[in-house]
């Protein structure tokens, strides 16, 4: 893939994302029947997970969503069905449309997004896994030499959506079982890494809260400013410097991409910045 032109931070996605925006509030939108105006999306466990059958791979991309089991609660999280199955379908949607990258249809023309265990042999066929509420996880110790394997062999991680300390304190515990920290420290990224440069310039991430609590308050600080102050963009890297688990901590990136048809005052405060960082960690994911 040659690299794409980087641009300034949102200004193409904006324009991009704004006629589909309007296409979505006139009629449907492309995803599992579509959707339009500013009707809610089924979402979350209501929804039937949709495991990929053998030999699933069709030479498109396709991220593949994480299941795990919670072992404890956060307000406002679903646990590992947060925000499925939409945010992942419309990410994939705008990346074939912002980028010439080929993702994987099913025989509608929908984009595949699969649910996958770590326990699952369809595992190591997702080059790309995202989890949502994962300060909530718990991993047995098969799931977590699973993952361990899984990521050093090439594989990626995404985990967003997770908020406050406890949150936090979860997560690092439970990621450090699959990576060592002493091997594999959690950092902030910086702002000189090409995570951050790949197609738009991202030098903050910014602080996304779900659709229902800014339709509520319009404050984006999901555990208040003592413990959720602003968003955190964390790594965890490889012995070779190549980013494995990209985290994204006090925000909720998925509902930039999940509700992008729903609100037009949250989707133009929230879903160009959210799909600038999408494509930028989607392409670095694809091209490390």
């Amino acid at each position: 893939m040659s690299k794409p032109r980087r641009l300034r931070f949102g200004a193409v996605v904006l324009v991009v994302l704004a006629a589909a925006t309007a296409a979505a509030q006139g009629g449907r939108q492309r995803g599992f029947g579509g959707f339009g105006g500013y009707g809610r999306l089924p979402e979350g466990p209501g929804v039937p997970p949709r495991y990929p059958p053998p030999d699933f791979e069709d030479g498109g991309f396709t991220v593949c969503k994480m299941q795990y089991t919670s072992v404890r609660f956060e307000e406002m999280g679903v646990g590992w069905a947060t925000d499925y199955p939409y945010a992942g379908i419309n990410l994939m949607t705008r990346l074939s449309e912002l980028t010439k990258t080929p993702i994987s249809h099913d025989k509608d023309g929908n984009p595949n997004y699969w649910v996958v265990r770590l326990t699952d042999p369809a595992l190591f066929h997702c080059g790309f896994l995202y989890g949502s509420d994962v300060g909530t996880i718990g991993l047995s110790d098969q799931e977590a030499l699973r993952l361990r394997e899984y990521l050093l062999k090439g594989g990626f991680l995404w985990v967003d959506d997770f908020w406050g300390n406890p949150g936090w304190a979860q997560w690092s515990n439970e990621i450090h079982k699959a990576l060592p920290e002493d091997k594999f420290p959690i950092q902030e990224i910086p702002l000189d890494h090409p995570i951050r440069h790949e197609m738009f310039n991202i030098l903050e991430v910014k602080q996304t809260t779900n659709i229902q609590n800014w339709r509520r308050t319009h404050d984006v600080h999901e555990r208040g400013m003592e413990e959720s102050p602003h968003a955190n963009f964390r790594m965890i890297a490889d012995q070779k410097g190549r980013i494995v688990v990209v985290m994204t901590h006090n925000t909720d990136t998925g509902d930039s991409w999940e509700r992008e048809g729903e609100d037009h005052e949250f989707f133009v405060e929230f879903s160009p910045p959210g799909y600038s960082l999408g494509m930028n960690v989607l392409l670095y994911a694809m091209t490390h």
